[in-house]
């Protein structure tokens, strides 16, 4: 009889970090959109240099939660404070499990009185459908899934498109959509704007570091709403942007997008909830790659200070995983940081496709060279010691030059040097994504500031991806 829910799956296969790490998901994919409009290169730049559309449609879920314990939900569930959440403001809603290990993150719309929706991947979705299912709240909810990463010419639609527009010309290009001037709110504040004749609801952002705004509607308005923008866009520069180059953008603004979820022991409702879950859900088949190998998966987890969330953690209220939280030592906890990769070793790297006779490195996918859905590449000091892990790997055509996201420990100062292990040992493993065999190589690197994009360090709002307090 097949595995029915992921405690199945894992009870069978006896090796946590094995079954994930020799995951046959294969690629992770941005689905729908198309690869490349131009080419991704040019449409990196184009955040940088004039404007941007980003097609958000496809890859996340939309999770909608509303009635009289709506608050409750958030409040019970999250790290975030929701004593100033006021209706038409957002955050970067973080759960954790009563270990206190990250499950995820997304951005938390409050939409109306009792009525909110979450946006994101996955594992925070699952968590919340699980306790609205499962914790007697007076709730109403849907949960609408990602798009399917290969529809195989099967029409897909959604229930809303959603779209961001960001660059530094991307308010001339907001205000030339809704048709005359338009407030810029604070950051993560929600409003409305015109856009192809409809008023549709927008959050203040600012994705690529500069102002910016994400706009939603009903998805049957999407042709002609997209068509509206590109060509309001004309006149200052606007590109839309692929699937390609979509994620990339995350190395120059610093968010880590798919830490492991930790949920995959624990007794009481981590058990309970594994149970829940369905042996084809994204925590089932997450692939785990990278040169880091644990013998036990809670190796793998972080909390929230390692990925750059302890300004978030407010202890205000009741919530999963407060206990655990509030035993921990900030300053002593790993923390955020980018690593700028040596030019010679990426073209190293790059150059071993032609390699004849001797084993290649890893392959490095450009622009996002991630070949797993949780990517954990040991970081090494001088001593050959880890002293933490680099989690998201790539390209900038605006930095020109090779970037991770990674999380090292407290006493790694900016601007020292450190080495990143590029490729799986013993000739990697069984995951569709890996080059069989490949041999590793030790990549110099020097610990650089988060976000790496100055424009984004100099205008981000403080403490959402800064390391201030918010």
């Amino acid at each position: 009889m097949a595995a029915s829910n992921l405690q199945d799956v894992l009870d069978r296969s006896g090796d946590v970090v094995e079954l994930l790490r020799n995951s046959q998901i294969g690629a992770y994919i941005y689905p729908v959109v198309p690869y490349e409009f131009t080419n991704w290169r040019h449409e990196q730049k184009a955040w940088r240099e004039t404007a941007v559309l980003f097609d958000q449609s496809h890859h996340m879920v939309n999770f909608w939660f509303k009635g009289p314990d709506a608050l409750k939900l958030v409040s019970d569930t999250g790290i975030n404070s929701v004593a100033n959440f006021p209706v038409n403001m957002a955050k970067q809603f973080v759960p954790c499990t009563p270990a206190g290990h990250v499950i995820g993150d997304g951005i938390l719309f409050h939409l109306d009185d009792d009525e909110f929706v979450w946006v994101g991947r996955n594992p925070a979705a699952n968590w919340l459908r699980y306790h609205c299912e499962t914790g007697g709240y007076k709730l109403d909810f849907e949960y609408d899934n990602r798009s399917p990463s290969r529809p195989y010419g099967k029409a897909v639609t959604r229930k809303y498109w959603r779209f961001q527009i960001q660059g530094p010309n991307a308010w001339q290009v907001i205000e030339a959509v809704n048709g005359g001037p338009l407030e810029q709110l604070k950051f993560f504040r929600l409003a409305e704007m015109n856009v192809a004749g409809q008023r549709v609801r927008t959050l203040r952002h600012g994705m690529a570091g500069e102002p910016g705004l994400e706009l939603w509607g009903p998805y049957e308005t999407y042709d002609e709403v997209r068509g509206a923008i590109l060509e309001a866009g004309k006149d200052f520069g606007l590109e839309p942007c692929g699937a390609r180059a979509y994620a990339s953008n995350t190395l120059e603004s610093g968010w880590i997008p798919s830490p492991l979820p930790g949920i995959y022991t624990g007794d009481g409702v981590l058990r309970s909830y594994r149970e829940w879950l369905p042996a084809d859900s994204y925590e089932a088949n997450n692939a785990l790659a990278g040169s880091f190998v644990a013998d036990k998966i809670e190796d793998y987890y972080l909390n929230p200070w390692e990925l750059g969330y302890g300004q978030f953690v407010k202890f205000d209220h009741d919530f999963i995983g407060r206990d655990a939280l509030e035993r921990i030592e900030p300053e002593t906890q790993r923390k955020k940081v980018t690593l700028a990769w040596d030019d010679e070793d990426l073209t190293r790297i790059l150059a071993s496709v032609t390699f004849a006779n001797d084993e290649p490195f890893q392959f490095f996918d450009l622009p996002i060279a991630n070949y797993g859905s949780s990517n954990f590449d040991s970081v090494l000091d001088p001593d050959g010691n880890v002293v933490g892990y680099s989690m998201f790997t790539g390209y900038s055509a605006n930095e020109k030059r090779g970037l991770s996201l990674a999380t090292v420990d407290s006493a790694v100062e900016i601007g020292s040097e450190v080495h990143v292990v590029w490729g799986e040992p013993n000739g990697g493993t069984r995951k569709t994504t890996v080059d069989h065999p490949h041999q590793q190589l030790h990549v110099r690197a020097l610990v650089s500031p988060v976000p790496y994009s100055e424009p984004a360090r100099l205008s981000y709002h403080q403490g959402w991806r800064t390391g201030a307090a918010r």
